[in-house]
């Protein structure tokens, strides 16, 4: 199979792994979406991936990953925590889910060598994503801006909250800046991401994608002052426009930071902390606190947990949560210890925007955008693939290398 049609193939099964992590619920959509059909969808695109993988990978040539090393481990935690039934048979169904998305982690791993291709495949994917949910904004506003979400911006088209649109913008946003940093891209196809981005991030409210974005880039650009003069110019003039737009705008970024929520109702996090005060407060078993109740739908109580951490307990103890922090400690030591860089600033951005995130969004224990935005990182800082020589005798060698050296200084 040709090198290119490989990597075609690859960019197709990451495109799969990202519908498939868009999740199942959202808002309501113009056009009625029955769930199951989303459901169906959303599988379909993994057991897809899975398959290509497969395909494109028959010999089973994987490379050494502490990442997904460690996501492994968190499937057999999860599998263990879910084996009495405790959460129902969805529980194994999403173990199910996990082990596929694990599986084909595992097989694209062959391709992953320090370099930027899956960024761009990461790029192009979550724009198509946004792209749908600009033109359900263009064909019906008052359906895409409902008064459900407090007018904030949601998928219309596919059903997609605002906080998923908002990390997904964030996310793009920092990895197309810090392109155009590298001079990997050009300025024009650089504004045709970010300027609709960061117009739709405005429309969600969605504070933690905000945040993570700004503090993400500066940790991300940070890595690369010494080395850059691009990101010490852009670094400068970021400080010097956000103290401007402080000063200037401080009333209508309060405003827009609050959403219309009274301080009592922002400072225990729209609710969340009660949520988790009961969490912890709920009776355990020794065996509960350690391999947690099994995989859920991230749920306490009948209301959403926020908060990944505390997901990870509740469904798969505290044997889950050092899984997932080895995962992000691991991953931030790689990205300290590898020499200032592109691909090493876009890992920085990525683990710091998951880290950041975690705090208010699910998803570091199942098959989520938050585990494929890692796994990027994970494949940006490995080491480049060694080559495979040649089975050719060594004269022919010699000489190959002889004209190319001649080639060269010609």
């Amino acid at each position: 199979m040709g090198a290119d049609h490989s990597s075609k193939i690859v960019g197709t099964v990451w495109g799969l792994l990202v519908l498939n992590t868009l999740g199942s619920a959202g808002a309501q959509t113009i056009v009625p979406l029955p769930r199951s059909l989303i459901q169906m969808v959303t599988m379909g695109a993994l057991v897809a991936a899975f398959t290509l993988a497969l395909a494109v990978n028959l010999e089973l040539r994987i490379r050494s990953s502490a990442y997904v090393s460690l996501l492994t481990l968190l499937l057999v935690t999860s599998v263990i925590s879910s084996a009495n039934l405790g959460s129902g048979f969805g529980a194994l169904f999403r173990c199910a889910r996990l082990a596929l998305f694990v599986g084909t982690l595992w097989l694209l791993s062959r391709w992953w060598d320090g370099g930027l291709t899956f960024v761009r495949h990461h790029i192009r994917m979550y724009f198509a994503v946004l792209g749908s949910v600009a033109a359900g904004l263009v064909v019906s506003p008052g359906a895409a801006l409902p008064d459900l979400y407090g007018g904030r911006l949601v998928g219309d088209l596919w059903p997609l909250t605002p906080p998923q649109i908002g990390q997904y913008t964030a996310v793009i946003i920092g990895l197309t800046v810090l392109l155009v940093l590298g001079r990997r891209t050009d300025r024009t196809s650089a504004a045709v991401v970010i300027v609709p981005s960061v117009i739709l991030l405005a429309l969600t409210h969605t504070r933690t994608a905000t945040l993570g974005l700004l503090l993400g880039l500066a940790l991300a650009i940070g890595s690369l002052i010494l080395t850059s003069a691009a990101a010490r110019r852009f670094f400068a003039w970021a400080v010097l426009c956000a103290a401007v737009a402080a000063v200037a705008f401080s009333s209508a970024l309060q405003a827009w930071f609050l959403r219309g929520q009274s301080q009592e109702n922002f400072s225990n996090l729209t609710g969340r902390a009660k949520v988790w005060d009961a969490l912890l407060a709920a009776p355990r078993t020794t065996w509960q606190q350690l391999f947690g109740m099994g995989m859920g739908d991230k749920s306490f109580g009948g209301l959403p947990i926020d908060n990944s951490w505390l997901a990870v307990y509740h469904e798969q103890g505290l044997i889950g949560i050092a899984l997932v922090a080895a995962i992000i400690i691991v991953l931030g030591g790689v990205a300290l210890l590898r020499p200032p860089s592109l691909p090493r600033a876009c890992a920085i951005f990525l683990i710091s925007y998951c880290a950041i995130a975690s705090y208010t969004e699910t998803g570091l224990g199942d098959a989520s955008p938050y585990l494929l935005h890692l796994a990027l990182a994970a494949s940006l800082l490995a080491a480049p693939a060694a080559a495979t020589p040649l089975s050719t005798p060594e004269a022919p060698l010699r000489r190959i290398s002889q004209w190319t050296r001649k080639s060269e200084v010609s």
